[in-house]
């Protein structure tokens, strides 16, 4: 069943143009499913009690328009599957006026927290959820096909402002990373990101880049070359101004 709560972009979520980033936009969706778990007693603070927490595996998010500072939005999550030691999400973001602003899909992994490693859901793990409907959207592979480097930046070290509550880099804040690498002034349409192992503090990230046409592809590896997290942007031609976006 969808969960839904209002807001107003604030001028702390906003860019240099008053407008809602994309990191913003990823914010508002994972406080929602949070907001959602925290209300079934499902949230972080309960599953750790059965030794259990949920990972993000990979976004796809689809943004129509970046809303604008002190515009009112509705954002909603609907969990649509709940198979295996896999959680599937969709989320959407619209005006008070029912403008669809964006659309994601996620896909999350159920993991022991003492190993790392996936476990199946049990009843307890799905009690109080309530399945939606798929939200209709064309659905991109979780899986994200690396392309051929173009050019390789300056390694930097985790932070301890990048980290979350499981003591490893947030999910958004690779986006964040990722986003320092995107030419000015170009439209995001569509991000996807796919995990592929946890970032701790003090390791280091060796970022890449490659442009192929209107993709962008963002690769924060580690010292082997192997990634952490994989940011791919579909962009428009045109120029809108906004710095990164």
């Amino acid at each position: 069943m969808a969960y839904t709560f209002s807001s107003r972009v604030r001028l702390s979520e906003s860019d240099e143009n008053g407008k809602l980033t994309l990191p913003g936009i990823l914010d508002y969706y994972q406080d929602c499913c949070t907001f959602q778990a925290d209300s079934i007693h499902q949230g972080a603070k309960d599953m750790k009690k059965r030794g259990r927490v949920w990972v993000l595996s990979s976004w796809q998010v689809v943004i129509e328009r970046f809303p604008e500072e002190g515009e009112s939005i509705i954002v909603s999550t609907m969990p649509y599957q709940l198979k295996g030691f896999f959680g599937l999400r969709n989320f959407t973001m619209d005006t008070a006026e029912g403008e669809r602003l964006s659309y994601a899909n996620s896909v999350w992994t159920n993991l022991n927290i003492d190993t790392g490693i996936p476990e199946r859901l049990t009843e307890k793990d799905l009690a109080g959820y309530v399945l939606d409907e798929k939200l209709p959207m064309e659905y991109a592979s979780r899986k994200i096909a690396l392309l051929p480097i173009q050019k390789e930046y300056p390694p930097f070290e985790v932070q301890k402002q990048n980290l979350d509550w499981n003591h490893h880099v947030n999910n958004c804040q690779y986006i964040h990373m990722a986003m320092e690498y995107l030419p000015e002034g170009r439209i995001i349409r569509q991000l996807r990101a796919e995990y592929k192992q946890q970032a701790h503090l003090g390791d280091l990230i060796y970022p890449t880049f490659v442009r192929n046409q209107d993709i962008i592809q963002v690769q924060l590896n580690d010292a082997s070359g192997s990634p952490y997290c994989v940011a791919e942007v579909n962009i428009d031609s045109q120029v809108n101004g906004n710095k990164g976006i």
